[in-house]
């Protein structure tokens, strides 16, 4: 069994990289991506949670970037993390994050809510703050019931607290990821709830421009959901990746390597993506 999206405390997951590693290798996991947020911040303690154990940790990311107005995550496998040019564009990345979280902040304040970034990376010392950390400390602080109601009222998408971040486009993560010697990975491709042809079209583009993998098996998918992916990635000569997309606590009807129960990644998925960039 394998799991080749996951999150920690590097980004929105509850789980540090160790806890994450001890984790899997207790669920008898043979090999695991650690694909957090925009952030590489959590591999190295990964690849050393797994020494002496027999568990393949690979090293990876989810990045976060916008095509024709949707938010949509390219997952980059088996990258070389520690590349120059890598590092250096993904601290471009993370500035903007920052910029864009400041003046967040200054919304909630100007509704009420005394939140700070100082605050934010107190609480969260080892993170890449995400909207999430937001809702958890508008929890703690007392001005919102749930991290559900931040999002419905404040902080998600087109509400009064939101401000859009300039982001990469799913091309330059492809490109970013193949530069670090890695696998890119559309992911999740049914959340993005678009037409089929839509669908086919984001598809067709990001396939020409270097794409080498699909997530055809997620913890959220039905038979009928996989089929379409299945068949979409055959079509465009794509690898099949899969993954539960793990966050711990933050995602409690997801387990490490099972999904909601029904998840099964077999390894020759793996193998297959391995093949793809050989």
């Amino acid at each position: 069994m394998i799991d080749l999206h996951t999150h920690t405390t590097a980004s929105d997951g509850t789980y540090t990289p160790t806890e994450l590693i001890n984790y899997a290798a207790e669920k008898g996991i043979t090999a695991i991506a650690v694909t957090d947020h925009d952030t590489i911040d959590g591999l190295a303690e990964a690849m050393a949670a797994a020494e002496n154990k027999n568990i393949e940790v690979i090293p990876g990311i989810e990045f976060s970037t916008e095509y024709q107005g949707k938010d949509i995550h390219i997952v980059g496998l088996a990258i070389d993390y520690e590349n120059p040019f890598f590092v250096q564009k993904l601290t471009q990345f993370i500035d903007s994050r920052e910029i864009r979280n400041e003046k967040m902040c200054q919304r909630l304040r100007e509704s009420g809510m005394d939140i700070t970034m100082e605050e934010l990376h107190a609480e969260f010392p080892d993170a890449v703050i995400t909207r999430a950390h937001f809702a958890l400390l508008m929890r703690q602080k007392g001005y919102i019931s749930s991290q559900e109601t931040a999002f419905q009222k404040y902080i998600g998408d087109n509400c009064p607290c939101y401000v859009p971040r300039e982001k990469v486009n799913p091309i330059q993560a492809i490109r970013l990821i193949r530069e670090a010697g890695g696998i890119p990975v559309l992911a999740h491709p049914i959340l993005y709830k678009l037409p089929t042809d839509k669908l086919e079209e984001l598809i067709a583009c990001l396939s020409a421009h270097g794409l080498m993998g699909i997530e055809a098996i997620y913890s959220t998918y039905n038979r009928a959901d996989e089929a379409l992916i299945r068949r979409l990635a055959k079509q465009y000569q794509l690898a099949i990746s899969g993954g539960s997309d793990f966050h711990g606590a933050n995602k409690p009807y997801i387990d490490l390597g099972v999904g909601r129960g029904n998840l099964h990644v077999p390894d020759e998925v793996w193998k297959n993506l391995k093949q793809r960039s050989a």
